[in-house]
């Protein structure tokens, strides 16, 4: 239960203190998709910087460019094929393209069981953990358990994670709050528990 209160501040933290919580990710190998928003910018060439929402087609607009497919597309791929095709068609001699994602919108994590609000959550931020989602879907329960586990896919392998979260929050031992990606499944049992029977003080649960 001190574990839950603790769990509940943590919640509340977390909303509070929103994006400025976590630190900056590392978002290079992120698959782009459909809703997200990414900026592109381009050293030293000020008018040709954009922000702009990957539309359901996959593609942004970009100046000089038009049309340019970059759904499916890692950042990193992204940058490569903007500065190629600025090169190659003459507008920068030697382009220096960054690429970075301000929102993720094309990926979902399911959560159930005893949290305040199951239900579907939209990845918001590139490196979005267990904890944060768990928060987004107003914590665990009383009554649910301190250990969830997560389900889902990693290098097309199908994994299965238990996860204690007083062990994050009180220990520190924070490489157990995993990033979380598109179609895991996050479950909250309710807690283990036991009944004390007979000549005792208090019996019950």
């Amino acid at each position: 239960m001190i574990a839950r209160r603790i769990f509940s501040a943590f919640v509340a933290a977390l909303f509070c203190l929103g994006s400025a919580w976590a630190q900056t990710p590392d978002t290079s190998e992120y698959i782009l998709g459909t809703g997200d928003v990414i900026k592109v910018t381009v050293y030293q060439v000020p008018d040709l910087s954009v922000e702009a929402r990957i539309s359901e087609l996959g593609q942004i607009t970009f100046p000089l460019l038009g049309s340019v497919t970059v759904g499916g597309s890692t950042p990193t791929g992204v940058q490569e094929k903007i500065a190629k095709a600025l090169r190659e068609g003459g507008f920068v001699l030697k382009p220096q393209v960054i690429v970075s994602i301000l929102q993720v919108k094309s990926n979902l994590v399911s959560i159930l069981g005893q949290v305040g609000k199951p239900g579907r959550y939209p990845i918001e931020t590139a490196n979005t953990k267990v904890s944060e989602i768990i928060a987004a879907a107003g914590g665990i329960l009383p009554g649910g358990s301190d250990v969830v586990t997560l389900v889902g896919t990693r290098n097309e392998k199908a994994v299965r994670l238990e996860i204690d979260v007083p062990a994050i929050l009180q220990a520190g031992k924070n490489e157990l709050d995993v990033n979380v990606i598109n179609g895991d499944i996050i479950y909250v049992a309710v807690a283990p528990t036991a009944y004390m029977y007979g000549e005792v003080q208090r019996p019950g649960v």
